[in-house]
């Protein structure tokens, strides 16, 4: 049975044990979990990785079957799981374990996953696909946030919070926290404090070398290499900091093959661009056609498996993919 992540109150309605979450996004995951199960809960919380679950898996099982006389209900929270759980969980169901909620936390899962199926057809389980937040929600947050809060934002801020939380509630949340504490001293916050106090200002030379490696700058992007000291960690982040910015990138090169006004486009564009992008993100369109963007997706995608395997040539195989075109 499926159930949105929008529809918590059906999900608190809900009798059902199994709960499977799955998509990339942590941060409505770990809000369903807080608001829907361990609010206002007393009993006790396990949380185990699939690999101690297969490991120990008759001893899972039997831990659920004796349930102590004196103890209170419990949730199971399974993080990175895959399509190994479903023989535990259809052994589950055969033997009809009551008074333990359990939640099964996995990344994306193809339409043909058997996890996913059981969980979408059953109506004894709830499935909830989480999906990367979309200015929408995203704005929504900011929104209600600032109403809880009692302060204000210019739209400029929000649109600027927007664009670089890349889809992450947690870390927009994080940077809304940080936002309300300087507003109790400071009446009216800018863009410059939102650069200053948030850790926007901490990314900004791989914000800067994404933006000039879209726009084929090669001279600016050689003097940001050579002017800063990059770790293998900071290698990932490039990756995904390129990689998000291309897709924004293939998103409008989309809408201008179907509409040739560029102008018009970014002005129109969700969630907005904020204006002291808006050059560079023209001389980016002008600069790759909709299949080079593609390539570019593609070829990050398999450079970051390349990283992650070798961190000590990281910084080489960056350095040559945004030195050549």
């Amino acid at each position: 049975m499926i159930i949105k992540s929008f529809e918590l109150e059906k999900i608190k309605s809900s009798q059902e044990n199994l709960h499977l979450m799955y998509g990339n996004n942590e941060g409505i995951k770990n809000e369903i979990i807080n608001e829907v199960y361990i609010k206002n809960f007393e009993g006790e919380v396990l949380k185990y990785d699939e690999q101690e679950i297969l490991n120990n898996k008759d001893e899972f099982i039997s831990n659920l079957l004796n349930r102590s006389l004196f103890l209170e209900s419990k949730i199971i929270i399974i993080s990175r799981s895959s399509d190994k759980l479903i023989d535990i969980i259809n052994e589950i169901l055969d033997r009809e374990i009551i008074d333990t909620k359990i939640i099964i936390k996995c990344s994306n899962l193809e339409k043909k996953s058997k996890l996913r199926n059981l969980f979408e057809k059953g109506n004894q389980l709830i499935c909830t696909p989480v999906y990367e937040d979309d200015y929408r929600a995203l704005n929504s947050i900011i929104q209600k946030f600032l109403r809880e809060n009692k302060f204000s934002l210019s739209q400029e801020i929000k649109n600027l919070l927007i664009e670089r939380s890349k889809g992450d509630r947690i870390f927009l949340k994080s940077e809304l926290s940080k936002l309300k504490s300087l507003s109790l001293s400071k009446n009216k916050l800018s863009t410059g404090d939102v650069v200053k106090l948030t850790n926007l200002a901490e990314n900004f030379s791989v914000f800067e070398l994404s933006d000039n490696y879209l726009a084929k700058n090669s001279k600016k992007v050689s003097n940001i290499l050579n002017e800063n000291n990059y770790s293998s960690e900071d290698c990932i982040l490039i990756l995904r900091t390129i990689l998000n910015k291309s897709k924004r990138l293939l998103k409008i090169r989309n809408e201008i093959d179907n509409n040739s006004n560029i102008d018009q486009v970014i002005s129109n564009f969700k969630p907005p661009i904020f204006w002291k992008e808006k050059d560079i993100v023209k001389k980016q369109i002008q600069s790759w056609s909709t299949n080079e963007v593609k390539g570019i997706i593609y070829k990050i995608n398999e450079l970051e498996v390349l990283v992650k395997k070798s961190t000590v040539n990281s910084m080489l195989f960056v350095s040559n993919f945004v030195s050549n075109y």
